[in-house]
């Protein structure tokens, strides 16, 4: 998946939490269980999201080219 996809589902996800989080501050006593089983899902989702371009970004090929790695000493 392309860093823009990613982007794109990043705030997809992020617009959803928002969304899960104010209903569930609203919600009845009785419907903030089912929210908050939902909420606790996004916010995973979210995460795991966020892993996953953190990683896009770092591992791209001018980060490793510039990292110092690979360099030898002198």
């Amino acid at each position: 998946m392309s860093i823009r996809a990613l982007a794109l589902e990043l705030y997809r996800a992020q617009q959803r939490v928002d969304q899960l989080q104010k209903r569930h501050d609203a919600a009845a006593p009785d419907e903030k269980a089912d929210l908050g089983r939902e909420l606790k899902f996004a916010l995973k989702e979210q995460e795991m999201l966020r892993k996953m371009m953190e990683g896009k970004k770092d591992s791209s090929p001018a980060r490793q080219r510039y990292s110092g790695f690979g360099r030898s000493k002198r």
